[in-house]
């Protein structure tokens, strides 16, 4: 089975409380740096195959590190790029408390989008696609990705055989580490959300 290390990109200035979307240039803050030192450290000694990222900032930032600890380069793939959150890009979260859209967003997920955006199913199966492509590009080994919360909670979602209306339920802190197995005939959840401190190896 290959292993998937599922990495939430570090803290920012702008996520967790207005939709970054794909929106370019956010870095990572001083703090989302420190959280991203410290989880390249864990993965110290662990033999991974491959370390992806998303092509946002955030994500490389955060990916970056870990893979100069384990010597190697951070490839970017589009299937990890985080949610086009269309019309609502750079939006605050509480500015949308009255939209409808919005209320629809977060209560049917699997059938609802941003205005001008992506569907959530859509997203869904991007991931999925992503992930099972490394899967059969390094069978049996460990890989690293790197993406954004929705992203991880959609590829969580699948794994568990969960609708995506209760994605929501799977708390992804930023900087945070699910790990996932695929194999040819079965998969398995082996954590989610971990934010430790100890090593993978």
């Amino acid at each position: 089975m290959t292993r998937f290390f599922l990495i939430r990109h570090a803290a920012n200035d702008v996520s967790g409380h207005s939709f970054a979307g794909r929106s370019p240039g956010i870095d990572l803050n001083e703090a989302g740096r420190a959280q991203a030192a410290a989880l390249a450290s864990r993965f110290a000694g662990v033999p991974v195959a491959a370390v992806c990222s998303s092509p946002l900032e955030r994500a490389v930032q955060t990916a970056t590190p870990i893979a100069t600890v384990l010597g190697m380069r951070t490839s970017t793939r589009e299937e990890f790029l985080e949610l086009d959150t269309g019309d609502w890009t750079g939006r605050r979260f509480d500015s949308l408390d009255g939209d409808p859209h919005f209320r629809r967003f977060n209560a049917l997920r699997s059938c609802s989008g941003a205005p001008g955006g992506e569907l959530m199913v859509q997203a869904q199966a991007r991931v999925v696609a992503g992930l099972e492509a490394l899967r059969c590009q390094y069978p049996g080994q460990t890989v690293v990705v790197v993406s954004h919360g929705d992203m991880i909670r959609a590829a969580l979602a699948h794994c568990l055989g969960m609708p995506l209306e209760l994605m929501l339920r799977l708390v992804v802190d930023m900087g945070s580490v699910s790990i996932v197995e695929v194999g040819d005939d079965a998969v398995q959840v082996l954590a989610v959300n971990d934010t430790g401190r100890g090593r993978f190896g």
